[in-house]
């Protein structure tokens, strides 16, 4: 009989190991079939770790190549949301509708659960929208998002915006820490791998934001605090890498985000792990294998 704990052994044994090889040597340009097909194979591998649903997107800017798996399969958000919060400030303060540098004070009332930047502010000069955005961007601070969701109108507001955005599946509902439970619809604070690959692309590298807005989220993203065991635990060394995560036991683990390979253009990657039957140690290293893989596929010399 296999008990939970010894399930778990084998998982952590099964991600140590890996599949490797398959694509070495590859040439260049877009993935060989036999390598598109050995990258279908491991996310398939991976998923079957984790006992619940594996959302993938991972997108070469390079060539506009796309590999996923359950792309277009919704996902909760969870703190993924936390970057199109931001985006949509950066993209309002472009415009002359906001200014990252109004202030914004709150009282104790506010606050929510997790709350290790605004916390620090209760019933001083507050905060500002800059100093909002880089808290729940790097510490993914719950009551500094909230914060920003009233700031331009809500949850609706930021779907209008994704919407501006060429994006007609994701949306944003609710606040923290509601929009972490999944609605009966299972529609509510969702995305899909795909969409939200995308959506970061144009926020990230397109012409969504300013130069300058672009660069200041880029920023923020390499400044993250919350990742070290995700994305960024499985890119190559040597890679630069900014990304934002979810996390929510009774749901599942996110991480979506961009990296670059030396001299070549970023990689955009998305994450989406459903699964409350591993551990949390189990979902990071799912991420993490993903970010892996695509380092393999991408990161070879005769691919920059």
């Amino acid at each position: 009989m296999t008990t939970r704990r010894s399930f778990h052994a084998l998982v952590l044994s099964s991600l140590a190991c890996g599949a490797r090889g398959a694509w070495a040597g590859q040439p260049a340009g877009t993935l060989p079939v036999a390598a598109r097909n050995a990258a279908l194979d491991e996310l398939a591998r991976l998923e079957r770790l984790i006992d619940g649903r594996l959302g993938v997107c991972i997108v070469d800017t390079a060539s506009g190549e796309e590999l996923g798996r359950r792309a277009d399969e919704r996902f909760q958000m969870l703190s993924t949301f936390k970057l199109l919060a931001a985006g949509f400030v950066l993209a309002r303060h472009d415009r002359g509708e906001d200014s990252l540098d109004r202030r914004i004070r709150y009282t104790r009332q506010d606050l929510v659960n997790w709350s290790p930047v605004t916390g620090k502010h209760v019933g001083d000069r507050g905060m500002t929208l800059a100093e909002l955005c880089h808290a729940t961007m790097t510490t993914s601070d719950n009551t500094a998002a909230n914060l920003i969701l009233r700031s331009f109108g809500g949850p609706e507001a930021l779907t209008r915006f994704i919407r501006g955005l060429g994006d007609g599946v994701t949306r944003c509902d609710r606040y923290e820490p509601e929009l972490n439970v999944p609605h009966a619809t299972g529609m509510l604070d969702t995305t899909t791998p795909h969409a939200i690959t995308r959506t970061l692309g144009r926020l990230t590298v397109g012409e969504a934001l300013s130069p300058a807005s672009r660069e200041r989220l880029q920023a923020w993203l390499v400044g993250n605090t919350t990742g070290d065991k995700r994305l960024r635990a499985g890119i190559p060394a040597g890679w630069r890498i900014g990304e934002k995560t979810g996390t929510y036991s009774k749901v599942g683990a996110n991480d979506i985000g961009l990296a670059w390979p030396p001299a070549r253009p970023a990689i955009l990657m998305s994450v989406y792990v459903a699964s409350t039957r591993v551990s949390d140690e189990v979902k990071d290293q799912v991420i993490a294998k993903v970010a892996e893989l695509a380092g393999r596929l991408y990161g070879r010399p005769e691919n920059r």
